[in-house]
This record gives structure tokens, C-alpha cells and sequence, in this order.
């Protein structure tokens, strides 16, 4: 099998909370509580879960943003924490972002030529002229006009605002494009046709997607794999037909039923979620998820569930699916 472009393996993120007057830390809030999953070259993962579950952490932590707790984030093999200066301004340039909000990650005081050619000269030695050419070139790519290139953000819709984001995100050759809630900012027509933009931006380049995202609507449409996480772990993955056609986790189940409508000759059971996320600094103990689940047992107030798996490609923690 061909090595994965990203490796992430047992990835953690604690943040401290506050002191007393002695000085002794009141507890950590476990952002990311082990996290693992591989992207191949020119394929998506989804990331799925409420708010508060996780994802942008583990987004920071991919893009070096942050510094992980604990375990290892790999990029064509080699270990994030072991880059020197030079290995790590590589990595930055081959791993790039799409923000959710395409205004706010677009300076208005610069124009788009500027701001698409600006990461071009940051990481290469060429000229003003070849900027301006690879800035026009990137502007068609996206579906838009070279000559665009001399306006400012404000002069574009949202739709045309978030395709400038990828061109920026794509002036790199960047082999790997973090898109954080990328379309959930957009009106729902424009949100199908950036969703086509990058599903064929991945079939003429063959870049990598880790999509995050709590729409699992789009998350389905382009993803290869989805991850669904849920307060700072994976509770279940599977590739993206499979988790589909067959949700296992509860907590998979009811995100399914709150985006995505069943059809009507289909009998699937459906789980609607009730209360809230809880705090990650006092997480409820066995399963996570219990307090929320209607098929709670005695055993997942008192026991964590392992990550197994169920059939092949399939993974899920839960009680109800451990292999006897």
C-alpha cells in the first residue's frame, strides 16, 4: 500500500485551566483526547461533530499552529516535531487553509492579485512579472477572471470571496488544504458549486482535503473517508459510502438525522440528540457520550469504549458493537 500523505497517531491537546493561590492547576481541558486517522495523496477526509468537539484544535494542530500534548502528526513520512526551521517552512508550504469566513481571511487593503501572489513569493525566488502570470492563471483556475486580479475582496460576493481563498490556498502547489467549515458561511446555492470547484481542483491536482465541517450533507459528498468526532475523540470512521449506508454509533445516527433527510421508502432508526456537548474539562466518565445516548447501558457510565473495528475499513467505540 502507498504511504499515507498525513499520519496522524494518537494526537493530543490539553489546555490548562487556571491556578488557585497556591499555584496548583484547577484541571485540563482535553481539546483533543487521542486522536488518529491517515489522509492519502488526493483523497478527503471528512471531520464531523458539534461545536466544542474538537475539530478546529485538531485543524490548529495540523496546520503547526499549535503544539500537540502528546503523539505524532507525520507528513510523507516524516515526524512534524523533528523539522528544523527550513523542514517546517517546507511543510506550511505544502499544507494550506480555506477559512470558513472568506472576508475576514482576506486583507481588504491589498488587491487580489496581491494576496494571491503574496504566499508565491514568500516561499519562492521569482519574479514580480511570473507572480502576476501565476496569480492570473489561479484566478481561471477557480472560475474567475485574470483581469480580476487588480480588485479588492470587497468587490466580490461571498461565493467569488471564498474561491479567491482557494486560489491562495493552491499558489503553493500545496499538497494538503485544511478547509475549515468552508461553504457553511455561503448561501445554500453557491454552497454546491464550491463544492463542485474542489472536487474537480482534486481530480486535475490531486490534492489531499481534510474537510471540517458539522454539514454532513456536503461532508458525504466529497469526502473518501469520514470521521465523526465527538468531544475530543473519534468515535467512529468508515469510508464514506459505508458510514452512509450504515451509521453505527449513536451519536453518527443522530447527526445523520439532524442533516440529512431519510427517504421515505427507507425504515432507518433515527436518533435525535437531546441537551448539550459536555465540558471537556469535566468530561462524564466511561462513554463520552452516554448522558445523551437512548441506548445507554450500566457499563458505559463506568467503562470508555475502545476504538474497533467492525468490518473492514469500519471503526467504532460503542458498547453496543464490540466484538464478543
Amino acid at each position: 500500500m502507498p504511504e499515507p500523505l498525513l499520519e496522524v497517531r494518537g494526537l493530543k491537546k490539553y489546555f490548562a485551566v487556571g491556578g488557585s493561590l497556591l499555584g496548583r492547576r484547577r484541571g485540563w481541558v482535553k481539546a483533543v483526547d487521542g486522536v488518529s486517522f491517515t489522509i492519502n495523496q488526493g483523497e478527503t477526509l471528512g471531520l464531523v461533530g458539534e461545536s466544542g468537539c474538537g475539530k478546529t484544535t485538531t485543524s490548529k494542530l495540523i496546520l503547526a499552529a499549535e503544539e500537540p500534548t502528546a503523539g505524532t502528526i507525520a507528513f510523507t513520512g516524516r515526524n512534524l516535531a523533528q523539522l528544523d526551521s527550513k523542514g517546517l517552512m517546507d511543510y506550511r508550504r505544502q499544507v494550506q487553509v480555506v477559512f470558513q469566513d472568506p472576508y475576514s481571511s482576506l486583507s481588504p487593503r491589498m488587491r487580489v492579485g496581491d494576496i494571491i501572489g503574496e504566499p508565491i513569493e514568500t516561499h519562492e525566488r521569482v519574479s514580480r512579472r511570473e507572480v502576476r502570470a501565476r496569480a492570473g492563471e489561479l484566478l481561471e483556475l477557480v472560475g474567475l477572471r485574470p483581469d480580476m486580479a487588480r480588485l479588492f475582496p470587497h468587490e466580490f460576493s461571498g461565493g467569488q470571496r471564498q474561491r479567491l481563498a482557494i486560489a491562495r490556498a493552491l499558489s503553493t502547489n500545496a499538497r494538503l488544504v485544511v478547509l475549515d467549515e468552508p461553504v457553511s458561511a455561503l448561501d445554500v446555492s453557491i454552497r454546491a458549486h464550491i463544492i463542485g470547484l474542489l472536487e474537480t481542483l482534486q481530480a486535475r491536482l490531486g490534492v489531499s482535503y481534510l474537510f471540517i465541517a458539522h454539514d454532513l450533507a456536503a461532508v458525504a459528498h466529497l469526502s473518501h473517508q469520514i470521521a465523526v468526532m465527538y468531544l475530543g475523540k473519534i468515535v467512529e470512521v468508515a469510508d464514506s459510502l459505508e458510514l452512509c449506508a450504515k451509521p453505527l454509533h449513536p451519536y453518527t445516527k443522530a447527526l445523520f438525522a439532524a442533516s440529512l433527510p431519510s427517504h421515505p421508502d427507507e425504515a432507518k432508526e433515527e436518533v435525535v440528540l437531546t441537551g448539550e456537548v459536555p465540558s471537556a474539562l469535566n468530561p462524564p466518565s466511561g462513554c463520552h457520550f452516554h448522558p445523551r445516548c437512548p441506548f445507554a447501558m450500566p457499563q458505559c457510565t463506568t467503562t470508555e469504549p475502545e476504538l474497533v473495528e467492525v468490518s473492514r475499513g469500519h471503526q467504532v467505540a460503542c458498547h453496543l458493537h464490540e466484538l464478543g
